[in-house]
């Protein structure tokens, strides 16, 4: 403990090496999504190129509904990676957005009068749990420095707060100026 103290110089080139370190990491894991991206956007070409197949007679409707909704699954998630390269978080708004597309492409393809009454009770508590979640995310804290996914709708709700206080304020003090309590 006390050789940290002593030699400053030590403690300066053990902090530069961490951050080294953190730095190569974090461009690994940057390349990893960028690789992701890649294949992703490879696998929405060849679904793309799948479903143009499925439109050829004889039309499977079933099919179709079903590429569509794969092909706007995995924009989604190239939108959740393309945020993450830029923000370096995860977006929670794009990833519940896909879970809800997800649930709903599995009902449709599978027709609700061919599923169980526990799983379209299940697809429905899943689906009322990420409705709650899309709401509830808008009051969560950002949870990085200088992002505030919801900046627009906080700065709405801080002014509308201050207008009413200001007006609760006001009234308290025409009464009281009135003689009234």
């Amino acid at each position: 403990m006390q050789e940290t103290i002593k030699n400053p110089f030590t403690n300066h080139l053990r902090s530069l090496n961490r951050n080294h370190l953190v730095q190569c990491l974090e461009t690994i894991q940057d390349l990893i999504v960028v690789s992701l991206c890649i294949g992703l956007f490879s696998v929405m070409v060849i679904q793309l190129r799948a479903m143009f197949y499925s439109l050829l007679p004889p039309l499977d409707f079933k099919a179709v509904t079903s590429d569509i909704l794969f092909l706007l699954i995995l924009v989604e998630l190239f939108r959740l990676l393309i945020i993450y390269l830029q923000e370096q978080r995860v977006s929670i708004g794009v990833a519940v957005e896909v879970s809800i597309v997800s649930v709903l492409r599995e009902v449709i393809v599978r027709g609700v009068l061919e599923a169980s009454l526990n799983q379209i009770l299940a697809a429905c508590a899943f689906l009322l749990v990420m409705a709650i979640l899309l709401v509830v995310r808008v009051w969560l804290p950002p949870t990085f420095n200088g992002i505030d996914p919801e900046q627009r709708f906080s700065i709405r709700n801080k002014k509308f707060a201050t207008d009413k206080s200001s007006e609760f304020t006001d009234n308290w003090s025409f009464q009281n100026n009135d003689g009234h309590h």
